[in-house]
């Protein structure tokens, strides 16, 4: 570990929190005006009622309507990819089982990719399937956010807003300007944006190679802004024309994070007092920190194994060269965090703690800082959980900013934290006593367990990372890890927008010398807690069969 490995990561923390202000008072903004002509244009066209606000039951048909025609269209898309236009490659349609893996995994904000982008995809398929749904996907997480926080914010209304108002808001107002000035920033740093095929270039040896290029700027803006994270290039942000330099690459770190902190500001400002908004962004942030340092700590320490042979040094192996082992492993932090599958590092080749942290961020929903919109209504949820167990030790009815929470709270709010470590474990399982299963992990023993656990912790939990070594793109991974991220999606999103429609109709509760303080150094602990306790004790057992028991195979000097 050095000086300026830490200096790094403490800058990252500070932008990040100063961010975090003017970003989430500009969603704020988003959230709380009334529609404007454009707007209104839009809405019409989309068949959308810009005045009638929905309550919580018409505002979850709608998501699941829209993103239901998403798969839907992009299903269509790469099915039929051989015989639409921008395709200078030739490449045929998409084979059906991929394509519903593909279609689903974009819907979803997941972006896993079983397949190399640049041998796969035509350039059609790259701009008006997976970047649109980059888009779109954001965005509907972004109106489910402001949905739960109307919840909170409002008092004894059966509405918590109108989805189509608040989805194409966050379209036109936030997603789309933000990221024309980051696509525009990574142009002139060196990324690509053509609708050439490829670009020849003279080896030294004189061979002439040709190196695939397309419009890559435009879906790198969003697929980091929107924490999306699928890359136009098999190899995602480690290809030099996706990440060409160290300001490229701490540019797109920023961008994973900024829209997910400054909603925690958006939440204080709509509830009338930030300090709940930083309380939040506190508890998510001290965890975060402390993923890293342990990341770090274990890559920089290196391998026992080589150490016994006399080589000295960090693990440097599946590490982006360029940029070290301090920015990999913060990388490799930022993203698990967030619902973000790029990745600049092989993950299956970090030290066995290294990848744990990787593995349990994403258990733990994603909420550290999570997805964007995700992030905050995971969070929420588990501020629900903490303050009901707050309550419990106060002998008060809990209540969260101004809402008692009782019983029906509390059920859908376990519903939504359970149905994550459920649908994980119950397919890692499933793959890991099957033979279709068993033949996708390249490694054997508890290493190979870990390959087919991160796979469905990623699915599941819509990150979209790969550790590394599992063959994905087979009939039965295709399926299930579809099936994964489907379930992990809406099963989450559901029954959140059940609690803002349940939140939105009570009426204020005051605070009393009784309530229990959630703004404190003690609400961030115990909130800290909470989430640590709930995903530890889910997790440690599956935790315990991979990661940890191949730590203790290579401090042993085993190798398998």
């Amino acid at each position: 570990m050095t000086f300026a490995g830490w200096a790094m990561i403490a800058l990252f923390i500070v932008l990040i929190v100063a961010l975090a202000k003017p970003a989430g008072l500009y969603m704020h903004m988003l959230y709380a005006r009334p529609s404007l002509p454009g707007e209104r244009l839009v809405q019409r066209l989309l068949g959308a009622d810009a005045v009638r606000e929905q309550n919580w039951l018409g505002y979850a048909v709608a998501v699941m309507a829209f993103n239901l025609l998403g798969i839907a269209l992009l299903f269509a898309i790469l099915l039929l990819q051989g015989l639409l236009p921008l395709n200078p490659q030739g490449f045929a349609g998409v084979e059906p089982l991929l394509a519903l893996n593909t279609a689903v995994s974009f819907v979803t904000n997941t972006n896993w990719q079983n397949y190399g982008g640049e041998t796969t995809l035509s350039h059609f398929s790259q701009m008006a399937g997976l970047t649109v749904q980059n888009f779109l996907s954001a965005a509907t997480g972004i109106a489910v956010a402001f949905a739960l926080i109307r919840g909170f914010a409002r008092r004894e209304v059966a509405h918590i807003g109108n989805f189509w108002v608040d989805v194409s808001r966050a379209t036109l107002y936030l997603l789309l300007p933000a990221s024309i000035l980051l696509a525009l920033a990574y142009v002139a740093m060196g990324v690509p944006q053509t609708f050439d095929a490829t670009v020849t270039a003279t080896t030294m040896e004189g061979a002439r190679q040709a190196i695939a290029v397309g419009p890559v700027a435009s879906q790198l803006a969003i697929k980091m802004l929107g924490t999306n994270g699928g890359g136009f290039f098999n190899v995602n942000s480690a290809h030099p024309f996706e990440n060409p330099t160290a300001l490229s690459n701490y540019l797109q770190m920023l961008s994973i994070f900024v829209l997910g902190a400054g909603l925690t500001v958006t939440f204080g400002k709509a509830v009338g007092n930030m300090r709940q908004g930083w309380a939040i962004l506190a508890a998510m942030l001290g965890l975060f920190v402390v993923g890293v340092a342990v990341i770090y700590g274990a890559e920089a320490a290196g391998n026992p194994v080589h150490q016994a042979l006399g080589l000295v040094g960090g693990n440097m192996e599946g590490k982006e060269v360029r940029f070290g082992i301090a920015a990999t492993s913060l990388f490799a932090a930022v993203t698990t965090a967030a619902s973000c599958g790029a990745v600049i590092g092989m993950h299956s080749s970090f030290m066995a703690l290294g990848g744990l942290v990787t593995l349990f961020n994403m258990q733990l929903g994603e909420i550290l800082v999570g997805g964007v919109g995700s992030g905050l209504y995971g969070v929420l949820i588990y501020c629900i959980l903490a303050v009901f167990i707050a309550g419990l030790m106060v002998g008060r009815t809990p209540d969260y900013v101004g809402k008692k929470i009782e019983a029906r709270e509390m059920q859908l709010a376990v519903i939504a934290i359970a149905i994550l470590p459920f649908t994980i474990l119950l397919l890692t399982a499933l793959a890991s006593v099957t033979p279709a299963g068993l033949a996708g992990p390249l490694s054997k023993g508890p290493h190979g367990f870990s390959e087919i656990l991160y796979a469905f912790s990623s699915a599941v939990a819509n990150n979209g990372s790969a550790f590394g070594g599992l063959t994905g793109n087979t009939p039965f991974y295709n399926l299930l890890l579809a099936l994964g991220m489907f379930v992990g999606r809406f099963g989450v999103i559901i029954p959140a927008l059940a609690i803002a429609g349940s939140l939105a109709a009570k009426r204020h509760s005051p605070v009393t010398a009784g309530s229990f303080p959630t703004t404190g150094a003690l609400w961030i602990g115990l909130l800290a807690a909470v989430i640590v306790i709930v995903g530890g004790l889910t997790f440690l057992p599956s935790l315990a069969l991979g990661p940890v028991a191949d730590h203790f195979n290579i401090a042993a000097g085993k190798l398998l």
